[in-house]
Parts: C-alpha cells; structure tokens; sequence
C-alpha cells in the first residue's frame, strides 16, 4: 500500500503475565482510512488499541505514532501524543451522572483553556454532526444503545484528533443503529480526514465501511488486505472466518484427552450415551 503509515507495529510482543498474546506483530495503519482489526475472541485486537494508546507497554518491538514511538514517550509526550488520538468505548462510557452536553464538553474542559461559549458552540457542532443536537439536555439513561454510542462518538471527536480508535463500535445494536453507525464512521473519516482504527466482529458493515483490513490469528497477522483481498482469500482460516464455519483451522473442540481415555471404551462407542 502506497499511503504513508499514521500508526505502524514492528515486531510487537505482548503478553499478560505467562499469557502471550501477539508473537512479532508488524502491521500498518494507512494515513487517512479505515483499518479494521477483525479476528476471533481473545486474538489481541483490543490490547492492539491500549498499546497504540500507550494504556500498555509491549515487551519488544516498537508501537509508532507519527513516527513516534509511544513505549519510550516519557509522562508529557504520551499525554500529548494522546491529545491527537480519539477513543470509542465498546458500550460508550458515558458518564452517568453528566447530561449528553457535558458528556461532550468534558474533554474541551479537562484538556483546554477555551472559554465556555466556545466550548457550547463546539459541542452543539459535533453533537449536529451525529444528529443529536436536540438531544443535549438529555441524560445517558435516557439514551437509547445507539444515541449513546453516537453521544460517545462527538466526545471522542471533541478535541479534533488525528487518530479515531473503536472499540466494538456495532456491538449489541439494533440493525438501524447499526447502520447509523457505520455510515457515521465512514463520513467522520472522510469529511475531518481522520484516520481511524476499528475492532470489529461485524463482518458485513466492516467490509462496508473498511479500506484496510487487518486479521489477527493466533498472536499474529494471518493477513493484512483491503476487503476484496481478505473477502476472496483462499487462506483456510480467513475463509472459515468469513464464512463463519463453525469447524476448520479454529476448531469447534477445545484440545482434549481422547474420549475413551475419560470415560473408557463403552463411551467412546457411544454405549454410554
């Protein structure tokens, strides 16, 4: 791919405690697209998103953000590398106890010095921009799933970054919110020239929204592609991926004793069933 990399990994390794997690991981997050992490349960895509925004340390390897790489910023240059990256909760993480306005507002007040009337004004802008302006007095409880996750989506696009991260974006939406949301995704990024980087197990809004797909398998990239290459890829595990197979490369058993030797021959013969 010929467009310049906002976000790069270079053989990353990552684990929790004795658990590892990405084994070498070198991938790249062209400036300007979506690039969408997809891959099954438990395969590093969010722990992709914490190291991207310095929440976590890899062990080896260099985790670059505009050529920067985040592991070695010290206090002053994380924060101000995270000044130019957005995140979007799986479920929103909306404030409970703050109305949608003050919801949005809050990053402008915690991050800036800008006076109140220009903080309402950039609020009601990006409220407008996910059509919920009208709906700035009103209190996370009494959001439906999808308006809080738009409400969640102007925060994250308060202070104008760079980098727009989501964390499960479609998750437990109905299909018309869904659908809101992925068109959101899409004019967002292109209108304010973002970059985004989305974690998804939504297979037909991600390769409706995606320029650059990214599956994760077994601690390492299987493949990296736009969503033509990925969608026709005779690779046996992308293909029962994206065919949702339950059985092939990724096993419907978890590894086990043979049958015979935990329950003795009659089970296994299926006599003692």
């Amino acid at each position: 791919m010929n467009t310049p990399a906002l976000v790069e990994l270079r053989d990353v390794v990552f684990g929790y405690d004795e658990r590892p997690v990405l084994d070498r991981v070198s991938l790249h997050v062209p400036r300007g697209k979506v690039t969408v992490l997809i891959g099954t349960s438990g395969g590093g895509k969010t722990t992709l998103l914490r190291l991207i925004g310095g929440q976590l340390r890899a062990r080896s390897g260099q985790v670059l953000f505009d050529g920067q790489d985040v592991g070695a910023l010290d206090r002053d240059g994380l924060y101000a590398a995270r000044r130019r990256m957005g995140l979007l909760f799986q479920f929103g993480a909306l404030f409970t106890d703050m109305s949608v306005f003050d919801n949005v507002a809050f990053p402008l007040r915690e991050h800036t010095r800008l006076p109140e009337p220009l903080i309402r004004d950039i609020v009601l802008m990006k409220l407008h921009a996910v059509g919920l302006r009208g709906a700035r007095d009103l209190m996370p409880g009494e959001l439906s799933g999808g308006m809080a996750r738009r409400v969640a989506l102007a925060r994250a696009i308060a202070l104008d970054p760079e980098l727009i991260m989501y964390d499960e974006p479609f998750s437990g939406l109905d299909p018309i919110s869904l659908g809101t949301a992925a068109r959101l995704i899409r004019q967002l990024n292109d209108t304010l020239g973002l970059t985004s980087v989305m974690v998804s197990h939504e297979l037909e809004s991600t390769f409706a929204v995606a320029d650059h797909i990214v599956v994760l398998a077994n601690g390492r990239v299987a493949m990296q592609g736009t969503p033509d290459e990925v969608r026709h890829s005779d690779d046996p595990l992308i293909r029962q991926y994206v065919t949702a197979s339950p059985d092939g490369p990724v096993r419907f058993h978890y590894p086990a004793r043979p049958v015979q030797d935990e329950y003795g021959p009659t089970a296994a013969a299926g006599g003692g069933w």
